[in-house]
Formats: structure tokens, C-alpha cells, sequence
């Protein structure tokens, strides 16, 4: 693929999308993409394993019959209320409705948008105007949180609202979806094509206004079909998901992998280690994926129980640092888990797969590249032996929705610039700091440019700086380094909380700490230089 803007470009199914009829020659010959879809391989389980089950949402097991003719009733209701190829909006928790709504939107030939149910007015109104949603599923209420009431607020006064529907509880004035699903108008549904943007995912930049990511039916079976080979998947075996289903991860475990590798969703709608153990003995997990405080508190949780989870296989750890001694722990404590590191980026997923035939290089590195090609780039914030890590293959995003925003994400041979910096350990990875200014915290990614840009309105803020510092159980902690507007002036955590949440910013993006400073470090140019911030809160603190 070649760079934007002189990248060729393709409109299929009414998107444009990057595309290189030599690249996708190859992919197609590799057998990473297909001819097929995800809607052919939701008909093929239904017909060849009708029984098998392929979501577990507590009580709730969703056979493969079952997911295809609620997939299908929904796809049905879709196709009679918005053209082919409409956005479709999908906030709901890690509940086996979420995999309905995916997949009927999948069947309808809509692209399906996950949103963090974390989010709050400002980041749901942004998302919703930024990708012209047309539809949006909510819950009636999650972790005592009023979504039609919210959504109602975020749609009031606009000429064209998206229409609600509201999962599990009373949808006041909106749409109940029991009633949408056993809705009688029906029409047919389309022919899919497997090069057609299927998700867009949004992702935080450094602009501070999230992305929207699009991916095809091709890029995430090629996902798939890397995960299959290398993390030693076969049918039968079960994923335990706690993970956010609104993140590429969560995603492809509870929608995609039972249907493309026969295997289990365990879904989790809040993580809780100990209720993890559980399930993974339970429903007989074999793999789980997450961020770093994951696989520190399964390990805690499963020593406390005295168990060394024994039907685990895989543990795939990423998202944010991992420090070596963790999966030398893990690895150690389990009774044959693979531990191994990863890294990847929504744009191009699961860049580096592990090394999981060497124990201490999972430890030590990030892992050796997969399908995708992977480079490093001279960057003049690297340092000796080190470049910024660009990344290719058949698994990469196929353009951002505004295609403006492909402005220096690739190069000119189509490689997808990271912004993180790396170095090679022989075949092997490592990752050594990131270009691109993200905190990730409990895998969550956080823009600091974001808050930021919204913190310089308070009164008693003249600058401010949100820098991420390592932190063993979240993986990163949100530092607020502000230079007040008087001499006087202190302002706490708690008023940071308050300022942020009144304007509709979601809790998890909110600073945990306050360090008051009379200035902020900046080089000739003005620069604030947020390395020399963050050397200082780790080494002599606030």
C-alpha cells in the first residue's frame, strides 16, 4: 500500500477505503482473505453445529442456532428502517445481546460501531455526529447509569436523531428491543462484499479528537486466522471475555472467534478475579487476553484460591507495559499456560503474536511478528538502536473514516506509523516507549490532549500537562502537573473530578493525581517536554 495522499483508493459499498490491487492479490492468495463473510460463517454453525454454544452470558448459553435466528430476526428489522450500509451503534456491556447486535448489523450489511459504555455526553454526541450513526443500542441502566436518559439529552434538538434502542429495562420514549426483534416487517438481506468496511473503532489520538478505525471483513478474518495458528486455538476451546467488546480485542473474541475458530465466548460484564478463576474452571476457559492488571489479579486471585487453573492455555498479555517478573510469575504459577507478550494497535491488531515456544523472551520482549511485516523508522525521539515501529499486513486497517486524518499515518510503501518506538531483540520485538503522547490505564487509552484542551478552562488552571506514569496494577497512573493561575491557588483531584464530569468527560479518563508546579519544563520552541515531567514524578514525585 502506498502512502495517503497519494495512496490509490477503492469505493466499495459506498465507502472509500485505502487499497492496493497487489497487496490484496496476495492476501487473497495467502488465504487471509476470503470470498466469504461473517454473515456466510453465522449460516454454515447454524447449519453444521446448531448446538454447540458460542456465547455464555451467565445464565444465557446462546447456541450457534440460536445467535443466527436472532442475528437474522434483527438483520430483518434493520434492512426496513436504514439503507445498506448505514452506521449502527452498539454501547451495550459484555452481554450476549451485543453479539446479536453485531451480527444482525453484520446480516443487514450495516457497519457496526462500538462504543465504550464508559463514555459519557460528550464522547457518545462526537462519535454519533462523527460517524452519522443511524441507530444506537443502549442499556436501560449499567453500573446505575441512566443511558436513554442520556441519549435523550446528547439527540435533543437535532433535525435527524439516530433512533434508540434500549436493551434489558424500560425504554421510556424509546425503542424497546424485545419489540424490535420480534418486529413482523422484514425484507430481504443483501449480498455482502468481504472487501466492505464492516467496523469503524475509535481510537484516541494525539489530536485529541478520536478516529474512527475502518476495518473489512477480510481484515479481521486475516486477524483471526493469525490467532488461530499462533496461540494453538482449536475447536472446542472457550475465551474467557472481560475485556470491553467496545476494544478490537473483546470484539473479535466474543463475536468473531466462535463463529471463524469454533470456539466459546465467556463473556464477564464487569472483571472480577476471583469470579474469573471461577469461570475459567467452570466453563473450562482455555485462553484470555487483556492488560497488564488483568493477569496480576488473575494470578493473585488464583493463588488465593489454590488453584493453578489448569484448563488455561493461553494468556495473552498487552496493552500497556508488562513488566518481565509478571509473566515469569505467571508463567511459573500456572500449570501450562503460555504467558506471553504482545503488542498491536486497533490499526493494525496483534502486530507481534508472542513467542510462545520461549518462555523468557515472552518475558523479555514483545514477540515476534505475525502476518504482519514490521520496520523501524529513524524517529528524532529515538534513542541509540531505537526507531519508531511501522507495520504492515493483510490484518491493518483499510483507512480512517476521514481520510484527512491519514495525514503522516503512513509511509510510502503503505506501512502504518505507530508513533510507539522500538528495538530488535534478534526476531523479537521490544517496545520501548511510545512517540504518540497515550496513556493506556487498566487498557483503557486515555488522550492527555483531550483533557488538557478542556482543563485550561478551569479558573485556577493557567497550564496543565497530563502525563501516564508506570504503575503496577494499572499499568499506568494519570498525573495533572498544573502551573496555577495565582500563587495561591491549589487545586485538588477532587476539583479536577468535578470540572471534568460536568462536561460530560467519562470517569476513567479523569486525572488520579495533582502535582502544583510554578512551570513546566519546555525546550527553545515552547514545547512542553513531557519526558523530563514524567522522570521527575517517578523519581522524586509530585
Amino acid at each position: 500500500m502506498r502512502a495517503s495522499p497519494d495512496a490509490d483508493r477503492r469505493t466499495i459499498a459506498g465507502r472509500s477505503i485505502r487499497w492496493n490491487d497487489e497487496f490484496a492479490t496476495r492476501a487473497y492468495a495467502d488465504g487471509l482473505w476470503v470470498t466469504d463473510t461473517l454473515a456466510d460463517a453465522l449460516a454454515n454453525a447454524a447449519e453444521l453445529t446448531p448446538g454447540r454454544i458460542a456465547v455464555v452470558d451467565g445464565e444465557v448459553r446462546m447456541s450457534c442456532r440460536d445467535l443466527h435466528r436472532q442475528a437474522t430476526a434483527l438483520a430483518g428489522a434493520l434492512v426496513t428502517r436504514l439503507p445498506v450500509g448505514s452506521v449502527v451503534a452498539s454501547a451495550l456491556p459484555n452481554w450476549h445481546e451485543a453479539a446479536v447486535v453485531y451480527l444482525g448489523a453484520t446480516l443487514a450489511g450495516m457497519v457496526v460501531t462500538p462504543i465504550l459504555p464508559s463514555l459519557r455526553d460528550r464522547e457518545i454526541e462526537f462519535i454519533v455526529d462523527d460517524a452519522d450513526v443511524r441507530i444506537v443500542f443502549v442499556p436501560s441502566s449499567f453500573r446505575s447509569h441512566d443511558y436513554p436518559a442520556m441519549l435523550t439529552r446528547v439527540m435533543a434538538g437535532r433535525d435527524r436523531p439516530p433512533e434508540v434502542v434500549v436493551v434489558r429495562g424500560d425504554p421510556g420514549a424509546h425503542t424497546d428491543y424485545a419489540r424490535l426483534l420480534a418486529d413482523p416487517a422484514r425484507a430481504p438481506l443483501p449480498m455482502l462484499d468481504p472487501d466492505a468496511v464492516r467496523m469503524i473503532l475509535y481510537t484516541s489520538g494525539t489530536t485529541g479528537r478520536p478516529k474512527g478505525v475502518m476495518h473489512t471483513h477480510n481484515s479481521l478474518h486475516a486477524l483471526l486466522a493469525q490467532i488461530r495458528v499462533h496461540w494453538r486455538v482449536e475447536p472446542g476451546d472457550a475465551f474467557l471475555v472481560p475485556s470491553p467488546v467496545a476494544h478490537i480485542g473483546g470484539s473479535i473474541y466474543a463475536f468473531e472467534a466462535p463463529l471463524l475458530m469454533g470456539t466459546t465466548a465467556v463473556l464477564m460484564e464487569r472483571w472480577d478475579a476471583a469470579d474469573g478463576v471461577d469461570l475459567i474452571a467452570v466453563e473450562r476457559c482455555t485462553h484470555m487476553a487483556g492488560a497488564t492488571p488483568f493477569l496480576e489479579q488473575l494470578l493473585t486471585a488464583a493463588q488465593s484460591a489454590g488453584t493453578r487453573l489448569p484448563e488455561l492455555k493461553v494468556f495473552i498479555c498487552g496493552g500497556a507495559s508488562v513488566p518481565p517478573s509478571l509473566i515469569r510469575r505467571a508463567t511459573a504459577f500456572f500449570d501450562r499456560a503460555m504467558v506471553t507478550r504482545v503488542y498491536g494497535s486497533t490499526e493494525v491488531p496483534v502486530t507481534t503474536v508472542g513467542t510462545p515456544d520461549d518462555a523468557d523472551r515472552a518475558a523479555d520482549t514483545d514477540g515476534r511478528p505475525g502476518i504482519a511485516d514490521v520496520r523501524l523508522a529513524d524517529h528524532d525521539a529515538a534513542t541509540a538502536g531505537s526507531g519508531e515501529i511501522l507495520a504492515r499486513g493483510a490484518q491493518m486497517l483499510v483507512g480512517y473514516l476521514h481520510e484527512e486524518d491519514e495525514t503522516n499515518s503512513f509511509d510510502d510503501d503503505g506501512y502504518f506509523r505507530t508513533g510507539d518506538l522500538g528495538t530488535w531483540d534478534r526476531d523479537c520485538l521490544v517496545v520501548t516507549g511510545r512517540a504518540k503522547d497515550i496513556i493506556i490505564r487498566n487498557g483503557e487509552n486515555i488522550s492527555p490532549k483531550e483533557i488538557e484542551d478542556i482543563l485550561v478552562g478551569h479558573d485556577g488552571i493557567a497550564e496543565v500537562a497530563i502525563v501516564g506514569v508506570p504503575h503496577p496494577t494499572t499499568g499506568e497512573r494519570a498525573w495533572a502537573v498544573i502551573v496555577p493561575s495565582t500563587p495561591t491557588t491549589t487545586v485538588a483531584v477532587a476539583d479536577l473530578w468535578d470540572y471534568l464530569r460536568e462536561r460530560g468527560v467519562s470517569a476513567f479518563k479523569v486525572p488520579e493525581q495533582v502535582a502544583m508546579w510554578t512551570e513546566l519544563p519546555k525546550n527553545a520552541a515552547g514545547k512542553v517536554l513531557k519526558q523530563e515531567i514524567r522522570w521527575t514524578l517517578r523519581h522524586e514525585g509530585g
